[in-house]
């Protein structure tokens, strides 16, 4: 069991300690430029608002409003309506576990109440050290991999109970973390800071496809599966593509990680 335990504690609308500056300000404005209608930046800045305060801050959302031209209302309602925009402060690690039904079926449920008995934290709630927070979640894309997992939007394949408590131990211990398929972990705030749309130049570290996700390609070439050739009236014809061979592909050194993998792919 671990030692700490839930920080699951009321959070001030506003701690009066934003760290929001005219450093972030200017690049907010930089986000807006890179868009034809400056609004189309809410999402990213958000992102960035996260990557400096931790979370969705009420003066984050201000700063959006004034550099966007909207109101707070109109920018908030965004920030709530999507899960990856977080009220309360995230700790240096978000773990999100699938429990959607093919990784809940595979034993996503499983991991999940262990690692809520390992950390002592429900879900959508942080470690005492600020370390850890603990979610569940909808789907990943990832059900070739399933049980997956995620740890700052990074996808970790094939968990178990016991692979998951091992993990965010590493994790809380300052080990290096990588990916199976992506990047070295680095913490929530660099992670946000990459989704507001600020490379950290990791974006080719390690492999990205693997032999499951590449699986149906290769049996539809061994069987010389094409996809159908007949059109609907008044429109062109369907063109059958070869496409791109395994061999080609990014991920392709990811087969071997996963050369241990026997499930079946008929």
């Amino acid at each position: 069991m671990a030692e700490s335990t839930s920080t699951n504690k009321t959070v001030p609308y506003s701690t009066g300690d934003s760290k929001i500056g005219e450093s972030t300000i200017a690049e907010m404005r930089e986000l807006a430029a890179r868009y034809p209608v400056g609004r189309s930046a809410l999402l990213p800045m958000l992102h960035l608002v996260q990557s400096v305060e931790g979370r969705v801050t009420p003066e984050g959302i201000e700063a959006c409003a004034e550099v966007l031209g909207l109101t707070g209302a109109e920018v908030s309602a965004v920030a709530t309506f999507y899960t990856m925009y977080k009220r309360r402060p995230v700790g240096d690690y978000h773990v999100g576990v699938c429990t959607n039904t093919l990784c809940a079926i595979m034993g996503g449920d499983l991991i999940f109440e262990r690692l809520t008995q390992h950390l002592m934290v429900g879900n959508d709630e942080t470690t005492e050290d600020g370390k850890i927070t603990l979610e569940h979640l909808e789907c990943n894309a990832a059900c070739d991999y399933a049980p997956v997992m995620m740890v700052n939007w990074e996808f970790f394949d094939d968990m178990t109970p016991e692979s998951a408590t091992q993990l965010v131990d590493d994790l809380r211990a300052g080990t290096e973390v990588k990916s199976p398929r992506g990047a070295t972990i680095c913490t929530w705030k660099e992670a946000e800071r990459v989704l507001a749309g600020f490379p950290d130049g990791r974006a080719d570290e390690g492999p990205t496809g693997g032999k499951a996700t590449l699986a149906g390609l290769r049996l539809a070439r061994e069987r010389n599966w094409t996809a159908p050739s007949g059109q609907a009236s008044g429109t062109a014809p369907v063109q059958s593509a070869p496409g791109p061979r395994p061999e080609d592909q990014p991920g392709r050194e990811s087969q071997a990680v996963h050369s241990d993998d026997t499930r079946k792919e008929d």
